[in-house]
């Protein structure tokens, strides 16, 4: 389990690395016109740079979808990614509130609010997951000859498409279940008071994987049993000092201690990976600091490393408690960022938001020390320090990706005797149905820094960071 959460991680790696760019665009515009309406109504410059970063941060589940059944498939075909796509195209209009209004022989306004969040992460997520399972199981299938137009990887999305209506079947009897009784569990803590905001806190993070923080966000920022946070704070009708608690304490994690947590990752990462893992962490902490978009580096550990995420939604809830309790207020209307810290600021009911920078300090200590102490201590594999990664070298030889890749196939005992090539981020992975066709001194000779036997069909050949170039060049061979 441990080893497919870590693969799961570095599938959603690539969809994650768009983020960071479209969040500045969408913090810069929204910087640019801060108008309620959330869409840069009152300037043309600000509505194109919102809605160009929006183009991509309101579709991360399409992005996870097809970003995890690409990463997630044996051989990382494109008949996987378009099959994550199809699988996710299903779920979220199977069960859209038009289409469960039309099942339940209802108005659309009588459909269950859960319906209207399901298009979300774990949804994406989910059904990458699905259609990676079909790619693997159906992708080398041969159908009679009559239907064999729809063997092999045409029939992937096929499957995956049958296999979502089922489970859509299934969500749509658990989704508003789990959903609402998050829902009542929000409305049972909103009386505690500071204590109330820290368990909040704890809950909207630990929930980001699934989708059901929306659950939980409707009870407090919006006007679900009266608390309204968001919109009591900026229309000034709140009580000054209370209205924003279940916000404020967000700015310290988004702004200082998120970033500080992807500096940690930096500095534990292995010497040949920290310059990569600069460029991701530096990216999105800033994306963090600067909007409060947290999903670039949330995503970057949650599954590679979940300890760490438990220990962030903890920290999380200690922060928005102690924001609650000291009556520390400021609110967002986007997310906990820069942008929406500083237009805030000027609002009557606002409450010494300074010391939210304060706090967002002393965090910022708490998360680099107690992420680096916990990455350390228990070796866990974060950013740069995945078993994978050892040998994060390049190829330094004069010769071609395709004179390499020819060699190398020589030396696996030709074309015959290769069943499967796939690669990670140095090694080429390759199924044989010999072992003792293959030549390793002859693979050696080619300048590849080693070879790993794995089984007796499976052995690994350490290329470096041009891997994939090499992987191409074996592809077109092989055809």
């Amino acid at each position: 389990m441990k080893k497919y959460l870590q693969r799961l991680g570095r599938s959603l790696m690539l969809p994650v690395a768009v983020l960071p760019a479209a969040a500045i665009l969408m913090g810069i515009g929204y910087w640019i016109d801060p108008s309620p309406t959330g869409w840069g109504s009152g300037s043309v410059l600000a509505a194109f740079l919102i809605k160009a970063g929006a183009s991509i941060i309101d579709h991360i589940p399409i992005l996870f979808a097809v970003g995890v059944s690409f990463g997630m498939a044996k051989n990382k075909d494109g008949s996987a990614a378009i099959s994550g796509l199809v699988a996710f195209l299903v779920v979220t209009t199977m069960l859209s509130t038009d289409t469960v209004a039309l099942l339940q022989g209802v108005d659309v306004e009588s459909v269950d609010a859960a319906f209207d969040k399901i298009d979300n992460a774990f949804i994406g997520i989910l059904s990458g997951l699905i259609a990676a399972a079909m790619y693997n199981r159906f992708s080398q299938v041969k159908l009679p000859d009559f239907l064999a137009f729809f063997s092999g990887k045409r029939l992937v999305p096929i499957m995956s498409s049958i296999v979502m209506i089922f489970v859509s079947a299934l969500l749509f009897y658990i989704w508003p279940i789990v959903f609402g009784a998050l829902v009542s569990f929000g409305e049972s803590i909103s009386a505690l008071g500071a204590a109330g905001a820290g368990l909040y806190g704890f809950f909207n993070r630990l929930l980001i994987p699934t989708g059901l923080h929306h659950a939980l966000n409707s009870v407090f920022w919006f006007d679900t049993i009266g608390i309204d946070d968001i919109g009591k704070l900026w229309d000034g009708s709140g009580v000054k000092g209370v209205t924003g608690m279940y916000q404020a304490g967000f700015f310290p994690v988004m702004m200082f201690g998120l970033p500080a947590a992807g500096l940690a990752m930096y500095h534990t990462a292995k010497t040949k990976r920290k310059k990569q893992v600069a460029s991701l962490v530096l990216a999105a902490g800033f994306a963090s600091f600067f909007t409060g978009v947290t999903e670039p580096l949330e995503f970057s550990f949650m599954f590679l490393a979940p300890m760490l995420y438990v220990v962030h939604a903890a920290l999380t809830g200690l922060s928005l408690f102690i924001a609650a309790s000291f009556q520390w207020t400021a609110g967002f209307s986007f997310s906990a960022g820069f942008v929406d810290y500083i237009l805030s600021m000027q609002l009557p009911l606002a409450n010494m938001p300074l010391m939210l920078v304060l706090q967002g300090l002393v965090f910022a200590v708490i998360y680099y020390f107690v992420f680096r102490f916990l990455i350390v201590k228990f070796d866990l594999k974060t950013l740069g320090r995945e078993d994978d990664e050892e040998e994060f070298i390049a190829i330094s030889s004069d010769k071609s990706f395709a004179k390499l890749a020819a060699d190398i196939y020589e030396g696996l005992g030709g074309f015959a005797n290769v069943v499967s090539i796939d690669y990670c981020a140095t090694r080429l992975r390759i199924e044989v149905k010999e072992m003792g066709r293959v030549n390793q001194k002859q693979i050696k000779d080619t300048g590849v820094f080693g070879i790993n036997i794995i089984g007796p069909h499976s052995i690994q050949v350490i290329v470096g960071t041009n891997v994939q170039f090499v992987a191409d060049e074996m592809a077109k061979l092989k055809k």
